[in-house]
């Protein structure tokens, strides 16, 4: 929408849209209710929250590496890797309880399967950049 901040830059950049937000929210709903359907019926509880939130920390991230005036696709280690688990895990808290063990679990975990994902993704052609 052209949001600028006080000192003139923009929000969010051109690869942000609303399309890709709610695409995002109903593609994780709909990945977590198949989740649910073979693991846990605790995940219907989750499945949106959790995809919002997800969104929503991959866009804060997008403004803090835009307010650092890293360029688009560019890389900024540890939030690239965490910052759709914090936005998820911040909105789940709201409707369900996250334990300190699951909450670390994907802080530990996430980093390397994400890293290693983005690997695959740059070798098979699918990213510019391994990060």
């Amino acid at each position: 929408m052209g949001r600028r901040l006080p000192d003139g830059q923009r929000v969010l950049g051109d690869h942000k849209t609303f399309r890709g937000f709610i695409s995002g929210i109903i593609v994780g709903t709909i990945v977590g209710l198949l989740c649910s359907y073979f693991f846990s019926k605790n995940l219907l509880v989750i499945a949106l929250p959790a995809s919002f939130g997800a969104l929503v920390g991959d866009m804060a991230g997008a403004l803090l590496k835009r307010r650092l005036q890293i360029r688009p696709g560019g890389a900024l280690p540890v939030v690239d890797q965490l910052d759709f688990v914090v936005g998820a895990v911040l909105c789940v808290s709201f409707f369900s309880s996250i334990s300190t063990a699951t909450v670390l679990i994907l802080l530990l975990v996430t980093p390397p399967v994400h890293f290693l994902t983005n690997v695959g993704a740059y070798v098979l052609g699918l990213k510019k950049h391994y990060w």
